[in-house]
């Protein structure tokens, strides 16, 4: 798969953080998206995290309250740019 795909930095760095047991906002990216992902050949395994939608909020709420709403959907828009990407070239 090309490497140029919108968000596949934030994807390919999920899985990684996943992998080592690492909670991150690419790691609840990757969990929220792990059912499309899956689909797309991007498995983040059993260890994907438990309602990463909260843990994602909060963590952009620690780094910035007053931006975490923006930036959750910013984020959540970067994943879906990323999916329907994977898709047309899977």
């Amino acid at each position: 798969m090309a490497s140029a795909l919108p968000g596949e930095d934030l994807i390919r760095q999920g899985l990684r953080d996943i992998e080592q047991g690492r909670v991150s906002l690419e790691a609840c990216l990757v969990s929220i998206g792990a059912p499309r992902l899956k689909g797309l050949g991007f498995d983040p395994g059993p260890a994907a995290i438990p309602m990463a939608e909260h843990r994602l909020y909060a963590l952009l709420a620690t780094e910035d309250s007053d931006s975490a709403h923006s930036r959750y959907n910013a984020l959540i828009r970067r994943l879906v740019s990323f999916e329907r990407a994977a898709s047309c070239v899977k």
